[in-house]
Formats: C-alpha cells, sequence, structure tokens
C-alpha cells in the first residue's frame, strides 16, 4: 500500500517534485536560464519520477547535475541508446541515476527521469540552457518560459512514438515555481514588462544598465511566463568574440574562438515608402477544437477562432489591388475558398469574407501537413512572391515533419508564423518563420492578435531581399568559417545573426569588420560592422555553445533530409560535436549515475510521472466530443520504449484555465491526459471521423456553445467601420457608415461640401474617425488608412482641404489633412 503522505495526483499517488526555482541572466540579448528542480521521496519504498516539460524550442541544454545529500554528480552528454542502457543497468544494480533526453519529434519537449530515489530521500536537479531573444516590433526583446505543455496532437501515419504526458488542471498543479532575472546590457534598462505577476524593478547601479526583478509569488501555472526587455537605444550593431575552451583541440568548434554578430538592418526610405503592391498573400488557419478556447481568461468571450476571424477581416481589408490571394484552413481534414489563389478585388473579397464569417472550430485534430503540402504544390504567379501566413494554437506532435517541408519550399515562398494561446509549440511557430525566411509572433495573454500580425502583414509587404552574401574582413593569417545557415530573409530593424568560427593567430588590438551585402528592390545595399578581435570577458562559453546549437540542429535537418538513404555519417558528426561541446542533440542525451549508491532493486520500482500545466477551457466547452470508435490506446512511452521490467507511474501534467461550471476532469488512461475531451478529438494517432462522425461533432460543438457561452457582444466599430470598406480602399456614404460615425445619414449628408462626389466623403470621414478616435489601435488600420488615402489622391478631388475641415467639424475632431496622408 502506499503511503498517500505529501502532495498527490489527481489519482491519489504521492507526486516526488515540491519544487522548480528558475533563474534568468540576460545579457544583452543573450539568455542563460538555470533551473533547479527539488525532489523529495515521502513514500516507505524506491520510485522512478518521470517528469516531461517544455523548453524554448531554440534553447542550447549545455548543463545538467544532481545533488543527493552531499553528493554532487555532473551529468555527461553521451549516444542516447547508450545512455539509456546506461540508465537501466545503473537502477538494475540499485544506483541513482539520472537522465534527460529531447523529444525526437520536437526539439521544444524533454524528458526527465530520476531514477531509484529511495525511501525518504531528496534529489536536487539543475538544468541549464542558453538562448538568444527574439525581437519583437515594439523593439523589446522577449523571453518564454513554458510552463504549459498541451498535449500534441499525432497525425495518423506519423512515424515515431507518442510523447507521453501526464496533465492536472491549473489549481492542482502539486508543485510550487519561483522565478528571478537579471538583466545586464552596455544600454540602460528601460523597463521590463510580464503577462504575469512581477515585482518591482530594481535597478542595481546609477546608470539603469543592471536591473533585477522577481515573480511575485503564487503563480496560477495558467500561462507561459513571457518576460519583455526594453533598453533605450535598443538594438545597435554588434559582435562579440569568445575565447575557446583551454582544454578543447585546437582547431575544433570548441578550441577556436567564435564571433556572434548581430546586425539591424536600416533600409532607406525611400525604399520603404514605396511598399510593393503585388504578391500572393496565402492565409492558413487552425480550426481544430481547441481554437474554441478562451484567447485568455480575462476576455472568456473572446476565443481564439473569433480572434482569427477579426483579423483575417483586417488583413483581407488591407491587402493592395491587383495582388493575388487564398485562404485555407484546417483541423484533420482541411478547406480551402478558391481552388487556387484569385486577384484580389471587390468580388473576390467579399466571397471570402461571406466564408470567413462562418469558420468555427469544428475541424477536429490538428494536422497541418497536408494543407501546407497542398499550398506548396500550387504552381507560384510570376512576379506575385507567395507570402504564407500560417495561425495555429501549436499543438502538433510532427513538428519536425512540418518544418522540414517548409524548408524543403523556403525559396518559394515567405513563411510568416503565429502562436496563439499558452502552450503554442515554440519549435514550430519559430521553426516555421525560421525556414521559410518569415518572422514568428507569439499571441499570449491578454495580446491582441490583429497588431502583431498586422505588423508581420508590413514585413510581408516590404520589398523582397536579394542576393545575400556576407563578406570578412580579417586581419591576415586570421580566417572566419561561418557556421550559421545562409541568411535568407533580411527585415527592416529586424535582426541577423551569424556565428563564425576565428582561426589563426592576431594581436588584442586587433580589429576586424564583416560585410553583409543585399539587394534591395533592385538597388545594391550593404550594412558593415567594424569589431575588436579581442576576446569578451566573463562570457564563458555561452557564444560557443550557441554557435554549436546552430550547427547541430542544421546537421540534424540534413539528417532528416537524407534518412530514406541511411546516413549515418551526419548523426555520427552531431553525436561527436553534442558530446565535445555539451550541448544536447536528438540523437543524445544527459546521463548521470551515483555509483556510490545503493544496493540492487528487490521488486520492480515505483513509476510516478510528474504533471505538466495544459492550458484550456472546462473540457466540455472547447472541444469536439471523442471519436471512441476510432480511438487506439496511445503507447505509454517516454521518448522512446521503455523497459519492461519496472513498474512507472508519471508525475502529472496540468490542464489549465475556466474550470468554472465544468465537471472534473476524468481519470487518466495509460498514465496520459485524458483531462479534455478535446485531447481524445486531436487524438496523438489521428482521430479521423465519417461525415456523419462530423455532423455530430458540429451539432453538439454548437449546443455547447449555445448552452455555456453568453451572447457575443455587438462588433466593435472599429471592425464595423473596417468591414464597411472596399476593395479600393474607399467607404460609401450610407445609413452603415453614418451609424459608426455616431451619426444619421441625413446629418452626414447634410455636411457633405457641394463639389466632392459621396466616396470621397466618405473615405474623408473615415479617415478623420479613424486618426481621431482609434488611434490606441493605429497598428490595426494603418495599411489600409493608407489605401483610403491612396484612393483619394488618386480621384483628384477638389476641395479636399475644405472637405477635412468639414469632417472636422462634424465630427468633433481636429485631425490635419497631413496627419490623414492627403
Amino acid at each position: 500500500m502506499v503511503n498517500c503522505c505529501g502532495l498527490l495526483t489527481d489519482k491519489k499517488e504521492p507526486v516526488p517534485l515540491k519544487s522548480i526555482d528558475v533563474q534568468l541572466e540576460v545579457k544583452d540579448h543573450v539568455a542563460t536560464v538555470v533551473s533547479t528542480l527539488n525532489y523529495e521521496n515521502k513514500e516507505d519504498k524506491p520510485l522512478e519520477a518521470v517528469f516531461v516539460f517544455p523548453l524554448p524550442g531554440d534553447a542550447a541544454v549545455c548543463h545538467f547535475s544532481a545533488q543527493i545529500g552531499k553528493t554532487h554528480i555532473v551529468a555527461e552528454v553521451k549516444e542516447k541508446q547508450q545512455a539509456r542502457e546506461e540508465y537501466d543497468d545503473a537502477l538494475s544494480s540499485g544506483q541513482q541515476a539520472f537522465l534527460l533526453e529531447e523529444s525526437e519529434q520536437s526539439p521544444d519537449i524533454f524528458s526527465l527521469r530520476v531514477g531509484s530515489l529511495p525511501a525518504g530521500e531528496s534529489a536536487s536537479i539543475r538544468l541549464e540552457y542558453v538562448t538568444e531573444l527574439a525581437v519583437q516590433a515594439d523593439d523589446g526583446l522577449r523571453f518564454c518560459l513554458p510552463a504549459v505543455l498541451n498535449p500534441r496532437y499525432q497525425p495518423q501515419g506519423s512515424g515515431g512514438p507518442s510523447v507521453q504526458v501526464t496533465s492536472v488542471p491549473a489549481s492542482l498543479v502539486p508543485y510550487s515555481l519561483s522565478f528571478s532575472a537579471q538583466v545586464s546590457s552596455p544600454r540602460p534598462v528601460s523597463k521590463v514588462e510580464s503577462n504575469s505577476s512581477l515585482e518591482p524593478l530594481q535597478y542595481l547601479n546609477t546608470d539603469q544598465t543592471q536591473a533585477t526583478v522577481k515573480l511575485a509569488a503564487g503563480h496560477k501555472f495558467d500561462r507561459d511566463i513571457e518576460l519583455l526587455i526594453y533598453y533605450k537605444d535598443a538594438h545597435q550593431p554588434s559582435a562579440v568574440v569568445e575565447a575557446g575552451q583551454a582544454s578543447a583541440k585546437p582547431g575544433s568548434l570548441m578550441g577556436d574562438p567564435v564571433v556572434m554578430v548581430s546586425l539591424y538592418p536600416e533600409f532607406p526610405q525611400s525604399v520603404m515608402s514605396s511598399l510593393t503592391s503585388c504578391g500572393e498573400f496565402v492565409f492558413l488557419v487552425d480550426r481544430s477544437g481547441s481554437m474554441g478556447c478562451p484567447m485568455n481568461n480575462s476576455t472568456p468571450r473572446e476565443t481564439r477562432i473569433s480572434s482569427a476571424r477579426d483579423t483575417l477581416l483586417l488583413l483581407l481589408k488591407s491587402l493592395p489591388m491587383g495582388c493575388y490571394f487564398n485562404i485555407y484552413s484546417f483541423g484533420s481534414s482541411f478547406e480551402h475558398i478558391f481552388p487556387t489563389s484569385v486577384e484580389y478585388s471587390e468580388k473576390t473579397m467579399e466571397e471570402a469574407l461571406k466564408k470567413v464569417e462562418k469558420m468555427e472550430d469544428d475541424l477536429g485534430g490538428t494536422e497541418i501537413l497536408q494543407p501546407l503540402k497542398r499550398i506548396y504544390s500550387q504552381p507560384c504567379i510570376p512576379k506575385h512572391p507567395r507570402q504564407l501566413f500560417v495561425f495555429t494554437d501549436g499543438e502538433v506532435g510532427n513538428t519536425k515533419e512540418v518544418t522540414d517541408l517548409v524548408k524543403k519550399n523556403a525559396g518559394s515562398h515567405r513563411c510568416f508564423s503565429f502562436g496563439i494561446g499558452e502552450g503554442a509549440s515554440s519549435a514550430l511557430i519559430n521553426g516555421m518563420a525560421k525556414e521559410g525566411g518569415g518572422y514568428a509572433q507569439f499571441i499570449t495573454g491578454t495580446d491582441r492578435m490583429q497588431p502583431k500580425v498586422m505588423q508581420s502583414l508590413r514585413f510581408a509587404l516590404q520589398p523582397a531581399v536579394e542576393d545575400i552574401c556576407v563578406s570578412w574582413n580579417l586581419p591576415k593569417g586570421v580566417s572566419a568559417t561561418v557556421l550559421s545557415p545562409p541568411i535568407t530573409a533580411v527585415f527592416q530593424g529586424q535582426r541577423s545573426l551569424i556565428y563564425a568560427q576565428l582561426a589563426g593567430q592576431s594581436s588584442e588590438a586587433a580589429e576586424g569588420s564583416v560585410t553583409v551585402k543585399y539587394s534591395l528592390a533592385g538597388h545594391p545595399s550593404q550594412n558593415q560592422l567594424h569589431f575588436s578581435l579581442k576576446p569578451a570577458e566573463d562570457s564563458g562559453l555561452t557564444i560557443h555553445r550557441l554557435a554549436a546549437r546552430t550547427v547541430i540542429r542544421s546537421q540534424e535537418s540534413e539528417e532528416r533530409t537524407h534518412r530514406g538513404q541511411q546516413d549515418e555519417e551526419v548523426k555520427k558528426k552531431v553525436v561527436e560535436l553534442s558530446v565535445q561541446s555539451g550541448v544536447s542533440s536528438t540523437f543524445t542525451a544527459f546521463i548521470a549515475v551515483n555509483k556510490d549508491s545503493g544496493e540492487s532493486v528487490q521488486g520492480p520500482l515505483v513509476r510516478r510521472n510528474i504533471p505538466t500545466p495544459y492550458f484550456g477551457m472546462s473540457p466540455m466547452a472547447c472541444s469536439a466530443p471523442p471519436c471512441p470508435r476510432r480511438r487506439r490506446n496511445i503507447p505509454t512511452s517516454y521518448f522512446g520504449t521503455p523497459p519492461c521490467s519496472r513498474m512507472r507511474r508519471n508525475i502529472p501534467t496540468s490542464y489549465f484555465g475556466n474550470m468554472t461550471g465544468s465537471a472534473p476532469p476524468p481519470p487518466a488512461t495509460n498514465g496520459l491526459c485524458s483531462a479534455s475531451n478535446e485531447y481524445f478529438a486531436k487524438s496523438m494517432n489521428g482521430c479521423r471521423s465519417s461525415p456523419a462522425v462530423f455532423a455530430s461533432i458540429k451539432c453538439d460543438n454548437a449546443l455547447v456553445r449555445s448552452n455555456l457561452q453568453p451572447p457575443q457582444p455587438h462588433k466593435d466599430p472599429l471592425l464595423q467601420l473596417v468591414s464597411l470598406q472596399k476593395a479600393s480602399g474607399c467607404w460609401l456614404l450610407d445609413a452603415a457608415l453614418a451609424a459608426v460615425l455616431g451619426k444619421t445619414r441625413k446629418e452626414v449628408k447634410k455636411s457633405k461640401p457641394k463639389l466632392i462626389n459621396n466616396e470621397v466623403w466618405a473615405s474623408i470621414l473615415a479617415l478623420i474617425w479613424l486618426h481621431g478616435f482609434k488611434m490606441d489601435a493605429k497598428e490595426e488600420w494603418e495599411l489600409l488608412a493608407t489605401k483610403a488615402a491612396s484612393w483619394i489622391k488618386a480621384q483628384n478631388a477638389p476641395c479636399v482641404s475644405e472637405c477635412v475641415e468639414a469632417g472636422n467639424a462634424l465630427l468633433g475632431c481636429s485631425v490635419k489633412k497631413e496627419a490623414l496622408g492627403l
């Protein structure tokens, strides 16, 4: 009988993980994260604790150690199968062992196994990783600590074992989290923002270049922890040289100096003011069951799918005349509005909008691969570069397969990706944008989707940068070997990172330079940066590890591309670099064994699965019903097949969100999360339903919504005004427009100057209203307002100044004609 003392899982089993302490150190735009996980076995028998948890998809995990009493063990990186065998052998002989490995399906999921923890014993696990921070549209640097691991949908027929995840409601996560951050930069730290409650920012020096901040107590595990860091005079080009490891072989990546170059290209204003009017814009929208969950708990009426619909309205109104477009949506199956992309016109825009209005979260699972294949199979339209926008909550199990497909087609398009809601896979969202030469955005907490998406549309409308090449000017006897993949996309004000290995000797006073040349709208341009070859102090091996991670990810991708040819040579290179650099990979794992411990274990070890949080509404409210006839039992494996000789129980992952008024989640099956019906609708082995089953899903979802959701609010006045705009950019002078402006049609008509036509007057009024009342949402309407201003100017209308004056008088505003772009 289990001694049920301490914290319990939903199955009344003790949870050995008691607390997680995370310390973040940010130097400029590079973050080092140290997580300490504290375990205690309060049971009366030895046990194995298994914890499946998320990390940022681009993190370089570089240290893993364990403290048991006074014994400190540092893990080594070894080939994965060898590490697993050593772990099993250690447990069989009664030794304590610790195994950390990355999922083979997605680089943002890890499994940590703490083996043979004796009764009454405690263990402290230390995990360290480094990562670059992404630049946001508002110049902030984004750090995200994933606290949420949603069940990943495993499409039917996809290879590889499923990732085992045990989930519980957010309120039942049985361990605590503490989090603190220290930020330093050559430039002052202006502010730090977060989606979670923080204690006040404290500066550590008078010039405010160092600061510290802590997470307030009582984190609810209902969200990933996001920090946005802002520096004054942000994003200056820089280069940091880091000395090699003294004990490493000269000529190797770890033995030679490595330079990290950060460039922020600035394009000429003359080029940037002429946004392209051509292009093929393809929008791919997730309509799986989880898209019915609320965007956040403070606005439960706004679901992910309703926000996506509003965003598509803004996108369609902002597209330039003469471009081409299409909209695909996907779940277990996929749909498209037009068989192929069509030219943008009033007729095609209206047809698309009518179908967008009817989009619901009613397509079951999350099979993104098939619609992507369909999009890529369509021939590109000459002189209209393809721009792909992908909207998803990112809960798929075949991440690498998806990003490999995007990479394979990178030459024919740019991919802009959007992760919606807590727990969206950073590996999927960042990976698609990186491989597709685009830009990734995450919409979490109280973020609005629309401004972030419109920022990416502005990037997509920038002229494509072509013929990118990097050249180095270094002292005689010094050479650079670039470790990063070739730069395929450059955007105004966005960072481009280059890692290079430096060989040869130079004096500490020596300098070098790097130049990036490219063609922008047919004009040759370049950015150059001079830097000192003197190694930075106190950087440890951070830059080497980030560079090693970059090379490892490139080689892993190459190995997957050649897998059919059984390319063992590439795998061998990855293992060699992973072991040499101490950075984890798909083919390696961290293994630590306490050889001084224990006696041979008599009988099976008890397994405890530690819960990870899962985010969503109540199971009924945001998911389709299960498909029991097609459901298959999901293997209770970690990232491979466990040995059959020992029993284990998993430590639960949590299921987050608004549980109000819902039944408690049903008990877990086979150690997996069955907290949400949607988990079965998105079952890891792909629940494909017949048309009859889908009809019942639609019907049941509608019934659930009518019973559980409050009446939909009236449409936002901004979206009402946007919905009235024509594809050309103008508005009609009608009662609907007058109503949005807060006037009657008669009042609007009466104020119109005599020499001006109705459409020009209506369009000027709409622009005045936007500038007068909606400046806080300017990012959302700026592009469609620019289109409207261009249309007005093309009419060569008389008395525009008189019109603006009359419009201001009617609406009670004082907007200048110049501010309207007229």
